[in-house]
């Protein structure tokens, strides 16, 4: 018996109480996907049917992991990422829909870079639209404009259009220890600061709006953003000091 090859891309993906939008999500990858890439999935000790729905898929692609007590989003996509032995690393919400080409152009968006971000358009909302704040390809080289937006908070960087390589894993595994939310501002923290993050100006995923949408829509309270930015600003000294290390 041969052995199995190890696949080309890896999708990571973390669930929790996704039962209603999921089948959605897992088909419009599957699309994308060769029969020797994988698409882990992490559960995060849902109290609902998600499970169940992501085993009566029955696809041999699907690697199934379930966390035996809620951990958190971030914890779940670390364990996914560290699961992943593809060269070609996708991320990717629960509700959202991959648009056509996504992969594609992903990948051949790495052939230069270690980490990519696109775009995104939204639907299930009063009205379909695109980002209010968009990536533009010139500002991917502007590494320290983007750190210091990400910082800010006003550079889009979302987990559900990024992607980079294995050698870009290598760089963000582990996550900082204190981090418990955004772990997309972390990695675009790290691609920055190793000045190997390209855009992508094209919409390569839908983002479903809904109410159980972990992406807050109201603004913060000053307090919880203070923190949030306290938190980033380590993350980034983190990212410096492994990077220092390296050298």
């Amino acid at each position: 018996m041969n052995a199995k090859h190890a696949p080309r891309v890896s999708v990571c993906m973390a669930t929790y109480n996704g039962q209603d939008y999921v089948t959605e999500q897992i088909q419009s990858i599957l699309e994308q996907l060769s029969p020797e890439d994988e698409l882990i999935v992490v559960d995060d000790a849902s109290r609902d049917g998600t499970v169940d729905v992501v085993r009566s898929l029955g696809d041999p692609r699907i690697v199934l992991l379930a966390n035996p007590e809620n951990r958190g989003y971030v914890a779940s996509f670390e364990r996914a990422i560290t699961a992943s032995k593809g060269e070609f690393i996708l991320l990717s919400d629960q509700d959202d829909v991959w648009l056509p080409g996504r992969l594609d152009l992903l990948v051949n968006s790495l052939q230069d870079k270690k980490f990519v971000a696109s775009n995104f358009s939204v639907f299930g909302g009063p009205a379909n639209k695109l980002q209010k704040v968009q990536l533009k390809q010139a500002d991917g080289p502007r590494w320290i404009a983007n750190l210091i937006t990400t910082w800010i908070g006003v550079r889009p960087y979302y987990g559900c259009t990024m992607a980079f390589r294995a050698a870009g894993k290598k760089l963000i595994l582990p996550f900082p220890a204190f981090l418990n939310e955004t772990h997309d501002q972390w990695i675009a923290i790290v691609g920055n600061l190793h000045r190997d993050m390209a855009h992508v100006e094209t919409a390569t995923v839908a983002r479903r709006l809904h109410d159980q949408n972990t992406t807050p829509k109201s603004r913060r309270p000053l307090t919880v953003i203070f923190r949030a930015r306290i938190m980033l600003l380590r993350a980034f000294l983190v990212a410096l000091a492994r990077k220092l290390g390296k050298q």
